[in-house]
């Protein structure tokens, strides 16, 4: 099975599109292509989301569309189908975790502190994102536990922004981050999609201190 690191490349941010039309999701998902991304996260959080995953992926056949807010197999049953690319959890149980195995598609399972961790790395798992990261200890959490856990790396979200974002990804345990910063509700309801293609040009470089 491939990482999600491996699919991800060069790019450290996994930027979250969240949508209650297709059509908003297909304009989000080309914005965020047009600042150069080739990976992309959809929030399954509105009734249209299923949907404008598999019109992304018709739209843009060369995107990786992942689905989010995946926390029970009758969701994952229903990403896959939609032609998801990759899986993302939010937290993670024993049969969520089995059923992505089986599913053969990469996936990155959300945890939250030590235990979760450990019950993540029982099942071999080495990729994790870290949710919500800010909540969960941050900065100051990865860099205690990196000595600790030191195969594991992580995408943190939740409360990463643009103020905070180097940092994360300053650790030696950090791949990318994951946001929503890049596409403000704002802009997407004003169509201000040239605004969702600058942030995400910004978001998706890197400057360590």
């Amino acid at each position: 099975m491939q990482s999600i690191s491996s699919l991800m490349g060069t790019q450290t941010l996994l930027p979250i599109i969240q949508t209650n039309s297709v059509e908003e999701g297909v304009n989000i998902a080309r914005a965020m292509e047009q600042a150069g991304l080739h990976s992309v996260e959809i929030v399954l959080r509105s009734e249209a989301s299923l949907q404008a995953l598999s019109e992304i992926k018709r739209a843009f056949p060369k995107l990786l569309v992942g689905a989010g807010t995946v926390y029970n197999t009758t969701i994952l049953d229903a990403a896959i189908n939609a032609g998801a690319d990759y899986i993302v959890t939010p937290t993670v149980t024993n049969s969520l975790l089995l059923a992505m195995l089986s599913s053969g598609i990469p996936f990155i399972p959300g945890v939250q502190n030590m235990r979760d961790i450990a019950e993540v790395m029982e099942h071999g798992i080495t990729e994790m994102k870290l949710f919500p990261a800010e909540l969960s200890g941050g900065v100051a959490f990865l860099k205690a536990i990196s000595s600790l856990f030191k195969h594991i790396q992580f995408c943190p979200t939740g409360g990463v922004n643009p103020a905070n974002k180097d940092s994360y990804l300053a650790l030696p345990n950090v791949f990318a981050v994951g946001g929503t910063w890049v596409a403000k509700a704002e802009w997407v309801a004003a169509g201000q999609w040239a605004e969702i293609t600058q942030a995400c040009v910004a978001a998706n470089s890197f400057k360590a201190s």
